[in-house]
């Protein structure tokens, strides 16, 4: 019996400047399957289905479903043919609530008006059928990036969408969303909707695919059975080489003290408490200390008081000696290594090009300087070492914009700049986050590099296996508040879970 395809992409080929992005790839999607699309940063995943999706043409190859050939001009046409996307970077209006931008594009109308009542009614059904509750009459604006998401598959759910595309849907997930996540579309697969996922996240691939197509550099690989391979088989397959899936490293030895908070306080911009309240901890050099929680508990504000990035309310930081409490942002950063939650927002200047992103802080320095002008040869130069060094992959090199590169190369390029800028403490936020297991390897071993030779690192990440497996400390925040201390070689992740959801907490001495 001939296999019923939902969805077939037949030799799409896709080409930008200086980069063939999809090189004669062939993608088949079963009816009523989950199909993971595995490769690593840059490999075109992103890329084929935004030709699936309409945003992008391809210059070769044809497109069917149900064995019919398509023409998908624009992401109308993909809706009219019922195909919805969900991006890695969400397409939301933030000042807009979050009904209208479900219904945004779709609007029920009658005699020209807005038909706003039937449009509420059928979200809150399609909520509660799936079990994804949202406030309809928040701004977006005003939610976590969790619900956020929530809000991009209602998107989906209320166009009646059959093709649906998750494109690195928990790359910002706690791991309970996940985990719902994982339900919901297990969910929509048992009643008949055919999904593509990218992910780079192996257990998440073997936990809920039913088919995995890997991608390197544009070209196709295979497709395997997920009953039939395991994790390190398929990294083998992703990165071309075997990968290492567990850090290594020898114990921390400790040293001076330095980063100091001290009953350390950051407003909330959302709610009249603090969203950090009281907050006391210490980073020695040589040691990974990092700040575990489910997002939301108060870790970004915690970050953006710490960098300068947002004000403090009370208490002090000191760094490397000094009281920085009061100190610029720039002042802080002769100290500090930042690599921060929202590469978009708070890493690049997207418009610039990756070699003027790689000097951002550095290009009033003697080697970057040319009698008051910027040495442009220098500024080259040094962008292609961390280029080379980093593996920061993009199709013209120095000169490619920041946002024409995949988010994986984008997180690359900021914590090449980061690294080696060569300061006491390292700031990493979700560091690895969007990004594959070759390049998760590598930022590890770069993280305990700097350790080893005497940096101090404060890590916060929502992995729960990279909180378990980089941390020489780990400090559970709840409610704005650490809650408690543990050891990684003497605690397992179902306690972490506790303290993380407030079941448990230490004594105020855990804090100091």
């Amino acid at each position: 019996m001939e296999t019923q395809y939902a969805i077939e992409m037949l030799n799409i080929t896709k080409k930008f400047p200086g980069i063939i992005a999809n090189d004669n790839i062939t993608l088949q999607l079963k009816q009523g399957e989950i199909h993971a699309l595995l490769g690593e940063n840059g490999a075109g995943k992103s890329t084929l289905m935004s030709v699936l999706f309409g945003l992008y043409q391809p210059e070769e190859g044809v497109i069917k479903k149900n064995g019919q050939v398509v023409s998908i001009k624009d992401p109308n046409d993909a809706t009219a043919l019922g195909i919805g996307m969900v991006h890695q970077h969400f397409k939301l209006v933030d000042v807009f609530t979050v009904l209208d931008n479900i219904i945004l594009g779709a609007e029920t109308t009658k005699m020209g008006f807005l038909q706003r009542k039937e449009a509420r009614a059928k979200v809150e059904e399609l909520s509660k059928r799936y079990g994804l509750q949202v406030n309809l009459d928040a701004k977006v604006e005003d939610i976590t990036v969790g619900m956020q998401q929530r809000v991009e598959i209602l998107k989906m759910l209320y166009r009646d969408n059959e093709i649906l595309i998750f494109d690195e849907p928990t790359a910002v997930l706690t791991p309970q969303e996940i985990d719902e996540l994982m339900a919901t579309m297990k969910e929509f697969s048992r009643e008949g909707k055919s999904i593509l996922f990218i992910s780079h996240k192996l257990n998440e691939i073997m936990a809920v695919a039913d088919r995995v197509s890997v991608l390197r550099k544009g070209k196709y690989i295979g497709t395997v059975e997920t009953k039939d391979t395991d994790k390190q088989a398929l990294s083998n397959m992703m990165v071309g080489r075997p990968v290492q899936l567990e850090v290594t490293k020898e114990p921390a030895k400790p040293g001076e003290e330095v980063l100091k908070v001290e009953h350390f306080s950051v407003p909330s911009h959302v709610h009249k408490r603090n969203a950090v309240n009281d907050v006391s901890l210490t980073v020695h050099s040589g040691e990974i200390v990092c700040i575990a929680g489910i997002d939301g508990n108060g870790q970004t504000e915690f970050i953006h008081g710490l960098t300068g990035l947002d004000k403090s309310s009370g208490g002090t930081v000191t760094l490397c000696g000094q009281d920085i409490s009061k100190a610029s942002i720039r002042q802080r950063g002769l100290n500090m290594s930042h690599i921060p939650e929202d590469r978009h927002k708070h890493g690049l200047v997207l418009d610039f090009t990756l070699e003027q992103n790689m000097v951002l802080q550095r290009y009033q320095e003697k080697q970057f300087q040319n009698a008051g002008f910027i040495n442009n040869k220098a500024v080259r130069d040094y962008a292609d070492t961390l280029i080379e060094r980093f593996d920061v992959r993009s199709g013209q090199g120095a000169i490619t914009t920041a946002r024409s590169m995949s988010g994986g190369n984008q997180q690359k390029a900021i914590i090449a700049r980061e690294i080696d800028r060569d300061k006491s403490l390292i700031v990493a936020v979700q560091p690895t986050r969007g990004l594959d297991v070759g390049a998760i390897e590598y930022i590890h071993s770069q993280l305990v590099a700097e350790r080893d030779k005497g940096k101090a690192v404060l890590l916060v990440s929502l992995e729960l296996d990279e909180v378990m497996s980089l941390s020489d400390r780990i400090l559970v925040m709840y409610e704005g508040e650490i809650v408690g201390e543990l050891d990684p070689k003497q605690t397992d992740v179902q306690e972490l879970g506790l303290y993380m959801a407030g079941a448990k907490r230490q004594g105020k001495e855990a804090q100091a």
